[in-house]
């Protein structure tokens, strides 16, 4: 049986949640996993269905037949195969710790996405990102090319297909204009818990501040700098006896981690934009060890 998932976004109305459940019951379909979300300060609804097409009715005519609903009820709806695994594209800069982890998680099957390039300003992991069969395409940004290296850049994502970019620490800001074109499909990973500490070296910042946790934010890429809708987050405790490279070190293990759930709950179509937030509905405790990640 053909596992598949719903996504709807609409108005929050009474029957909506009965609507979706009775025409997938119509087209022999058994729910597996449902969660939902009333935003009361919006009035947004937000849910999303798994199930199995217990009679074998493909995703085309599922996804037409539901346009009726869709329309009654002023749905943004998607209906996604959970089987199909997503197409990225990984963009890097120097700091190879969040590259070298996905691409570890990809290989043991842990993130079941197709990473279908790797795009660098530099030549430093040419040889491990060629060393996985993944092409590998180095596009130096300056002030002065900026506009034609984002072009390359779109170029790779546009004829790969890739439906998503993660920034795994790709250290050159995004213009307006790819940000908007891209909307909702670049994640990147922030180097700090909470905006306080910007700019170069935010872990000497936190050090000299004396903060007790640090940590890592990864959130949607928009206009205004690390101020994009947040996905995932942690932190890690640090003492007084540790020492900024410590701050380093442990930051670099956290901000693997939230990159990487980060992406996990993107491509599994758990994350929704609702404003300047996101609603991110948590895996399903019988759902696959590879969507629980720690």
């Amino acid at each position: 049986m053909s596992k598949y998932c719903l996504t709807v976004t609409c108005t929050s109305t009474r029957g909506v949640v009965a609507a979706i459940a009775g025409y997938l019951a119509q087209n022999g379909c058994n729910i597996t996993d449902s969660s939902q979300f009333d935003d009361v300060q919006t009035g947004g609804f937000f849910m999303r269905v798994s199930f199995v097409s217990e009679e074998g009715k493909d995703l085309s005519s599922l996804s037409k037949d539901f346009e009726g609903t869709a329309k009654a009820f002023t749905m943004v709806a998607k209906f996604h195969d959970e089987a199909e695994k997503m197409k990225v594209v990984i963009m890097v800069s120097r700091f190879g710790h969040c590259l070298n982890d996905l691409l570890y998680r990809w290989r043991i099957g842990a993130l079941p996405i197709d990473i279908v390039a790797v795009i660098s300003n530099h030549m430093d992991y040419q040889k491990v990102v060629v060393n996985h069969d993944i092409p590998f395409h180095c596009i130096k940004v300056t002030k002065e090319n900026k506009p034609e290296a984002e072009a390359a850049q779109m170029r790779v994502v546009e004829d790969s297909g890739a439906e998503l970019i993660v920034l795994a620490r790709y250290m050159q800001v995004l213009s307006d204009a790819m940000c908007k074109k891209m909307s909702g499909r670049i994640i990147n990973i922030h180097h700090s818990f909470l905006p306080s500490f910007k700019g170069a070296n935010p872990y000497k910042q936190a050090f000299e501040r004396g903060v007790k946790l640090i940590g890592a934010t990864s959130h949607y890429v928009t206009a205004d700098l690390d101020e994009g809708p947040i996905i995932e987050q942690d932190t890690i405790r640090v003492t007084h006896a540790q020492s900024p490279d410590d701050y380093v070190s442990l930051g670099r293990d956290v901000e693997s981690q939230v990159l990487a759930r980060a992406i996990h709950a993107h491509i599994h179509h758990r994350v929704f934009l609702n404003g300047n937030k996101t609603v991110v509905f948590p895996a399903s405790p019988g759902s696959h060890a590879s969507e629980r990640m720690g």
